[in-house]
């Protein structure tokens, strides 16, 4: 903890998953938290089943001041056409959940996962968020407030992934796998491109992969 009294753990999900948001997640937490998220079992989301995610989401946004920008395929694919870069989309959501939770209680240091230099962030904070010290570190998620995050990122993208599939009807899977570009192709030949738009991050190689196939198919 290196002395924080109280810090910003943030975390993103979805960003290699081809269907479904962005999400990023903060958590606030305080030096007398700790032993709470030692005693529910926090821990990289990564290392927990679906299930364990939900159950754990649902206490941490109950007990821990949180926010949550969740950035659907529409909007990522706008933002993808300005910034042309996965981590300044990445910084712009990580400066609003910061910025979020500095609205509702005073920290002096966010930390998060590095992708990317620390400016990216830094320049995406408003006046709140320009005052703390942003921490970019490799496996953040030993930190048990980037590990709270992570929970949070991870629940939403499942809620949103089983909306979106529910929606159109297709059971979407994560990742970018060949199963994936399987039902993405399927989609395209009853829906056509435009579904891609509604569901998918369009700048993933699968994609101009199936558009290109589909091409060729004429």
């Amino acid at each position: 903890m290196n002395g924080r009294t109280c810090w910003i753990g943030t975390d993103e999900s979805g960003k290699g998953d081809y269907f479904g948001p962005l999400v990023i997640a903060g958590v606030s937490v305080n030096k007398n938290q700790i032993n709470r998220l030692k005693e529910l079992g926090v821990k990289d989301s990564k290392k927990l089943s679906d299930n364990k995610i939900k159950e754990l989401s649902k206490i941490i946004k109950k007990e821990f001041i949180n926010s949550l920008v969740t950035i659907s395929p529409e909007k990522y694919n706008k933002l993808w056409g300005r910034m042309k870069n996965l981590n300044r989309i990445l910084a712009w959501g990580h400066a609003r959940v910061i910025e979020n939770i500095l609205q509702l209680t005073y920290c002096d240091r966010a930390i998060s996962d590095k992708f990317g230099d620390e400016k990216f962030i830094e320049r995406a904070l408003m006046k709140k968020g320009k005052q703390i010290i942003i921490e970019q570190k490799e496996k953040a998620e030993e930190d048990l407030a980037v590990a709270a995050a992570s929970i949070l990122a991870r629940a939403q993208f499942l809620n949103e992934m089983e909306k979106i599939s529910s929606e159109i009807g297709v059971e979407l899977k994560k990742g970018s796998s060949q199963e994936v570009k399987e039902i993405a192709k399927k989609l395209i030949e009853e829906k056509g491109t435009e579904v891609l738009d509604r569901i998918a991050k369009k700048h993933f190689r699968i994609t101009k992969t199936l558009l290109l196939n589909e091409k060729n198919s004429y």
